[in-house]
């Protein structure tokens, strides 16, 4: 199925914006998303017309908003195929939702000696949680080692796996590389010594089919505004009995069945997670984001994708032949999403993003929160190109133009 890239442009009012005197060209997906119309329409018609606080009301417009908040968590089941709605908790975001299962997970079950595994290109918000409740159980962090083009070592995750290992905490797909490593594998290797597996799902939701119960992982973490949502919202999705076993993350209203000053009990799940009065305008938003990606579909979006990274790379390699080789990528894995990381010989990763922005062109530069793999690769950052459903092979003939200039000026020719 052929995409209209212009119909799904013309749905994004920002993208129709001159930067720095040029047409703005945003390569910068994988931090966050632009905004279709109908979510920014379902902010202002919250707030217009339907603002009240959820769950505690009687009245007509408490009902209306409950109603479409629980609408979006509905959709997020579907969207991930979860067994239940229940079972999707909604969170500020993915570093929320990887602290909720450390602190609560993790405190209650992990103890002296036990161990936790990570890999090398583990975003922070997946690592500092992790240091966090190892220090405060005893409980050990291991480092599963990635190869020179950015994928898993799988003998040394078999070699690291054992009894001793409790929970396996992966990212699916890099920010930084790119790489989208072999999870099925990983969660049924996990699963076979009794350990539980945490998915930082955070670039792949917006980029691969979803299916919890098909991947059989025990939680997921997803961030709305990596799917063309509101920044401030994102889901944990945990199977139930884990997540009944967990204390709260949090006191307050909503997450209680009954409260006195001896002692208070805790609601059901979702809720018993849900203290306080949500991000309830966003939260509904999200729910015309997933709709605006079921409209054209995650085969489709892939397809797109999948087309214009092979576009970027045969450009790159274009600019490379005349230019000595110039550019170095950065995360050559296999198997990759539409995002690619390189380095300028000569130039410092900011320099180039800057001299970018001139132009009008929006890239990520630096470490992306991935310090320890940036020390995996020598490397203090690179720039990151990452594409999106409404990007065009016409912006990135303008990226390699203008990318094309300074490399021969960095070559000094």
């Amino acid at each position: 199925m052929a995409i209209d890239i212009e119909s799904i442009r013309n749905q994004f009012p920002i993208l129709h914006q001159d930067v720095n005197g040029m047409p703005l060209i945003y390569f910068d997906n994988a931090a966050t998303t632009q905004k279709p119309q109908r979510v920014i329409d379902a902010l202002v018609k919250y707030y217009s017309l339907d603002n009240a606080n959820i769950h505690r009301a009687a009245h007509t417009l408490a009902s209306r908003s409950t109603t479409y908040f629980e609408n979006t968590r509905k959709a997020i089941q579907t969207f991930i195929n979860a067994a239940e709605s229940e079972e999707c908790i909604f969170t500020k975001g993915v570093t929320e939702s990887i602290n909720l299962v450390a602190q609560t997970w993790g405190r209650t079950f992990l103890k002296q000696g036990d161990e936790v595994l990570i890999t090398t290109m583990e975003h922070h918000s997946n690592i500092v949680p992790w240091q966090l409740v190892c220090e405060a159980t005893g409980a050990i962090l291991k480092v599963i080692p990635i190869t020179d083009s950015g994928e898993l070592v799988m003998s040394d995750f078999d070699a690291l796996l054992s009894e001793r290992t409790k929970m396996v905490a992966c990212v699916w797909v890099s920010n930084a590389l790119g790489t989208i490593n072999p999870v099925k594998e990983l969660i049924a290797k996990a699963h076979a010594v009794g350990a539980k597996v945490l998915l930082d799902g955070a670039q792949a939701c917006s980029h691969l089919e979803i299916d919890v119960q098909e991947l059989d992982c025990d939680f997921l973490t997803i961030s709305s505004h990596k799917l063309y949502g509101p920044t401030g919202v994102g889901v944990l999705y945990g199977k139930r009995q884990l997540l009944e076993a967990m204390p709260p993350y949090q006191g307050g209203g909503e997450m209680i069945k009954e409260v006195r000053f001896e002692k208070s009990t805790y609601n059901d799940i979702p809720y018993k997670f849900e203290a306080g009065t949500p991000n309830i305008a966003d939260v509904i938003a999200f729910g015309e984001a997933l709709a605006f990606i079921n409209g054209i579909g995650k085969t489709v979006i892939a397809a797109h994708e999948s087309n214009l990274l092979q576009y970027l790379l045969e450009g790159i390699g274009h600019v490379n032949e005349s230019n000595n080789n110039m550019i170095s990528l950065v995360g050559t894995a296999a198997a990759k999403i539409s995002v690619q990381s390189f380095v300028v010989k000569g130039m410092h990763s900011f320099d180039v993003g800057m001299m970018l922005d001139a132009k009008g062109i929006a890239v990520r530069t630096g470490h992306h929160c991935t310090q320890p793999l940036m020390n995996r690769f020598g490397l203090e950052g690179t720039v990151r190109v990452s594409l999106s459903v409404y990007n065009t092979t016409a912006e990135i003939d303008v990226f390699l133009e203008h990318i094309g200039k300074l490399v021969k000026r960095s070559a000094g020719k």
